[in-house]
C-alpha cells in the first residue's frame, strides 16, 4: 500500500467528504450529470459481475460510501434486496434518501443502530479514502458481514491509475489490495482489473471479491510487494501509448464530451 504525503491528512477528518470533497472535484456538492453517468455505468458492471459469480443473490445489502445510491437501486431492481447506504456527503446521501433508500451519515452511527448482518457490503472507490482500511475491514468482518456474506471492493489501480489525489489517501496495487485484505481477516476468491467505464483497453480499476475468515484461521503476515516504482512506470509509459495509438478507446467519451 502506497501512502500520500501528510498534506493529505485533511481528507481523513469526517467533516471533508460532508462539507468540501464534492466541491473540489466538480465545483458543487450537488450530483453532476457526468458523476450519475459514471455510477450508473458502474453499477450496471458490477451487477453483472455479481449475477456471474455468486450462487445465490443478497438478501441484505449495505453500500459504504454510497453516493447517490445508485448501485443500491441496482441492487434491488437486480436481486430485490434489502438496502442500507452509508454516505457523509448531505446532498448525495440526500439524493438516496429521495429514492426510499436508509441512508446513514456514518459507518459508526450505522454500528450503534445494531443492525442485522448483511449477505453483501460494497465499498466502491472508497478503501483509498480510510485512515484506517484494515481497521475497517475488520470492523466490517466482524460486526456487519454475515458469515458466508461477501465483501464486494473497488479501487483505482496504481499501476495505471493516475491514483495520486488529494482525497486519496493511500494508493494500492493488485498485490497490496489483496494482502490488506488477507490482514484484515478474508479470503479472496474474485479479482478483476478492468477500465469500464472509463476505457476498454486500459486497467485502470480493481475489483474483487472476499469472504470473512474466523479469527483463528487469520494469517495477517505481509508480503513485501516488489518493484513497485518499476512496475509504476512501465504502467504509467504503457497507457501514455495506448492513448496515443487508440484515443477513442482508451478513454470512452463522458456525457459532456458525446455530440449532440
Amino acid at each position: 500500500m502506497i501512502y500520500q504525503l501528510p498534506q493529505a491528512s485533511q481528507a481523513a477528518d469526517p467533516d471533508f467528504y460532508a462539507e468540501t470533497y464534492r466541491k473540489i472535484y466538480q465545483a458543487t456538492d450537488e450530483p453532476t450529470p457526468k458523476d450519475l453517468w459514471v455510477q450508473e455505468h458502474r453499477a450496471s458492471s458490477l451487477v453483472k459481475i455479481l449475477q456471474t459469480v455468486l450462487d445465490e443473490p443478497p438478501a441484505r445489502v449495505l453500500d459504504i460510501g454510497a453516493s447517490t445510491g445508485i448501485l443500491l437501486h441496482f441492487f434491488q431492481k437486480a436481486f430485490d434486496s434489502a438496502v442500507i447506504g452509508v454516505e457523509p456527503g448531505e446532498a448525495y446521501r440526500r439524493h438516496a434518501q429521495n429514492r426510499g433508500i436508509t441512508m446513514y451519515a456514518a459507518l459508526d452511527e450505522l454500528l450503534v443502530s445494531n443492525p442485522t448482518r448483511f449477505d453483501l457490503i460494497s465499498l466502491i472507490h472508497v478503501l483509498e479514502h480510510l485512515p484506517d482500511p484494515a481497521n475497517t475491514l475488520t470492523t466490517i468482518r466482524r460486526e456487519l458481514l454475515q458469515e458466508g456474506g461477501v465483501l464486494l471492493l473497488e479501487v483505482p489501480n496504481f499501476y495505471a491509475h493516475d491514483s495520486y489525489e488529494l482525497a486519496h489517501l493511500a494508493c494500492y496495487t493488485p498485490h497490496s489490495l489483496q494482502n490488506i485484505l488477507r490482514q484484515a481477516g478474508y479470503h479472496v476468491f474474485f479479482f478483476h482489473r478492468h477500465g469500464f467505464p472509463r476505457s476498454s483497453l486500459l486497467n485502470l480499476y480493481l475489483t474483487l471479491m472476499a469472504q470473512p475468515l474466523p479469527d483463528d484461521v487469520i494469517q495477517p503476515a505481509i508480503v513485501p510487494d516488489r518493484m513497485v516504482r518499476l512496475k509504476r512506470r512501465a504502467g504509467m509509459s504503457y497507457r501514455r501509448v495506448i492513448q496515443k495509438l487508440f484515443p477513442h478507446r482508451a478513454w470512452l467519451p463522458l456525457p459532456d464530451e458525446r455530440a449532440d
